[in-house]
């Protein structure tokens, strides 16, 4: 008989994760669309977490019975000073009272919401579920491993916390029947001996020295028996927890940005939005990330998140001043042997003129060979100097990529067409 199996052990109480999987599937361009306006007005570490999506009622297209009044009937209605029989009424616009009240609505919906939760897993699997890193090879730690604790057995010392009673006194049980066995056996010899010379004659000397011997032998042994320590310090067994270099995979995504004057907010914006669709995306390979902040103008300088999104500059742009600065902080702080380095860079593409082939050389030579993958995003149509420097490396390596973002619907149309899929792109 074919029998079917079906392990709910992973859904919650009263959830069912077959019918929430149908659901998104089923909606899935409205949930799609409601994820991809979340980015709006989070930090980029704050993105990896769930989401309330709100999908308008009417798109949801779910079939129902409703009960019209129908028929003939009468309808008494007090007070009316504007109808006599015979007159047709018309129905009221507006049906139930939605989010607006008791408001009248002239498309005759309600405008309530279904709100539902994605979770962390959902939210990130929408965004990304058909994409991936180019290329991709994870540096394992061999060297400077992760250390976690791990139960490794028993041992006869340990701190009294530790202590496992049970087996402590299951050792102490079999050490005193071990210690006790033969002289127990001894001792039932001869108590059965002894009840043997109890019922020869009395007055016999040698009858009388044989019970004389046997008692005393009886009472050495009971001596001895109870002389085996009930517990003893060998018996201790204490729970033995030991270190185990445990393997892991981790990245360092440096994020680059021009603060010049020519950057203003609605570019800084467009910057944004592409470094933290990288910062989710690279939470789905890696267990841990490090984000380096680094703007500049005519000089570099590493920062925190705030500071690089929301700190003003004016003046000029040499790019290769944050290069140089990611170039040391690699060799500072995260060795290649031991981090996958990624790298994300935003400009409108001004550079002081004379500082381009600079950068293109320090890409090349020192920047790429170091990294996993490094992406350019230009958020000014215009192409400049910088532009053109790059599109030399843009063919002759692999992991390199450029592309161009001048609106807020374009970022996640161009960060899709960085990191699609092989199979995809064939």
């Amino acid at each position: 008989m074919l029998q079917q199996i079906i392990d709910r052990r992973l859904s919650g109480k009263n959830k069912s994760i077959g019918n929430r999987e149908r659901f998104l599937q089923r909606h899935k361009e409205q949930v799609r669309e409601a994820v991809r306006r979340a980015v709006d007005g989070r930090g980029i570490r704050d993105m990896q977490k769930g989401e309330d999506v709100h999908i308008p009622k009417k798109d949801l297209s779910e079939p129902i019975f409703g009960h019209g009044e129908g028929g003939v009937r009468e309808v008494v209605r007090p007070g009316n000073t504007e109808h006599v029989k015979g007159d047709r009424v018309a129905k009221p616009k507006g049906g139930g009272q939605g989010q607006g009240g008791g408001q009248a609505s002239d498309s005759g919906e309600g405008d309530d919401d279904f709100v539902f939760h994605l979770s962390r897993e959902e939210f990130m699997q929408v965004f990304f579920e058909d994409l991936a890193l180019p290329n991709l090879e994870r540096t394992q730690l061999a060297d400077t491993p992760e250390w976690k604790t791990h139960r490794a057995g028993y041992t006869g010392d340990g701190n009294p916390t530790n202590l496992h009673i049970v087996r402590s006194m299951r050792g102490a049980l079999g050490r005193r029947i071990a210690l006790g066995t033969d002289k127990r056996r001894e001792l039932l010899e001869l108590e059965e001996r002894l009840a043997l010379l109890k019922h020869e004659d009395p007055a016999d000397r040698e009858v009388q020295r044989m019970l004389a011997e046997t008692e005393a032998r009886i009472q050495h042994l009971r001596q001895r028996l109870k002389a085996i320590p009930f517990l003893d310090p060998i018996d201790l067994r204490f729970r033995n927890r030991v270190r185990v270099p445990v393997p892991t995979s981790r990245a360092v995504m440096f994020c680059l940005m021009d603060v010049s004057g020519s950057m203003d907010e609605g570019r800084k914006d467009l910057s944004k939005r592409f470094f933290i669709l990288l910062y989710l995306f690279l939470t789905r390979h890696y267990e841990k990330i490090d984000v380096v902040f680094i703007r500049h103008h005519t000089q570099a300088q590493e920062v925190d998140e705030q500071n690089f999104f929301h700190a003003t500059e004016t003046g000029g742009t040499v790019v290769s001043s944050a290069l140089v600065l990611m170039e040391e902080i690699i060799q500072a702080r995260y060795p290649r042997s031991e981090w996958n380095i990624y790298g994300a860079q935003a400009s409108d593409g001004d550079n002081w003129h004379h500082d381009s082939g600079r950068c293109r050389e320090l890409l090349a030579d020192k920047i790429l060979p170091m990294c996993r993958y490094f992406a350019y995003v230009q958020v000014a149509e215009q192409e400049q100097n910088l532009w053109d420097e790059y599109s030399k490396l843009s063919q002759e390596v692999r992991h390199f990529a450029m592309r161009k973002a001048t609106e807020v619907s374009q970022i996640y149309p161009v960060f899709r067409d960085l990191f699609k899929k092989e199979s995809s792109a064939k």
